[in-house]
């Protein structure tokens, strides 16, 4: 077994994230937080957070910085090791956790899941079918999404790759063999120091 780490899942929607992050958290003996889920929860339940963020969650556009940071930092409540799905997203939000005294301490490595556009679209059609996810069933949307992952995400792989940080897997094939080359690609990371 891996001894705790700090680690942020990084791909696009429906790339795996929210699948392997559970299961790499608990081989890990450390918290999972998807913050995707933690807002749609705000939204439902409909808190003052819930609120401010409902519309930017239903157009699928990034909650801003400074909020998605103290809301990670609460959830978190002093845990030293994560699993993160959804935060950092961007460069700014990266390296507001690596500022001295942040909430939330650097990630040790960010787990790149690469998947294909096409199987984007595929996967999350079909989640909105299964699980009844609003914002997964709207063709736009996904575009949407997948143009500010493009525009905002994809500049935080060069920044974890430019802090060697940065490990890729192919989220394109079945659930168990993503499983086990992250895991394989963590212990690899950690033997590396």
């Amino acid at each position: 077994m891996l001894a705790p780490m700090r680690i942020v899942l990084v791909g696009p929607p429906g790339s795996g994230k929210g699948t392997q992050g559970p299961v790499i958290a608990e081989t890990l003996g450390v918290p999972y937080l998807s913050t995707g889920d933690l807002l749609r929860e705000q939204v439902a339940a409909g808190t003052p957070l819930g609120r401010r963020v409902a519309d930017m969650v239903e157009r699928g556009e990034l909650v801003p910085d400074d909020l998605m940071l103290q809301v990670v930092a609460a959830a978190l409540d002093g845990d030293d090791g994560y699993v993160l799905d959804g935060f950092p997203r961007t460069v700014p939000q990266a390296l507001s956790t690596e500022e001295a005294g942040s909430p939330v301490g650097a990630p040790d490595v960010a787990v790149h899941l690469t998947l294909p556009d096409a199987v984007v679209h595929r996967r999350l059609e079909g989640r909105a079918r299964e699980g009844g996810r609003a914002d997964d069933a709207d063709p736009e949307v996904i575009d949407r999404r997948l143009r500010v992952y493009a525009e905002q995400t994809e500049p935080l792989l060069a920044h974890y790759r430019a802090r060697d940080m940065l490990v890729s897997v192919d989220g394109d094939q079945p659930r168990d063999q993503v499983t086990e080359a992250v895991l394989t690609a963590l212990e690899e990371r950690r033997r590396r120091g």
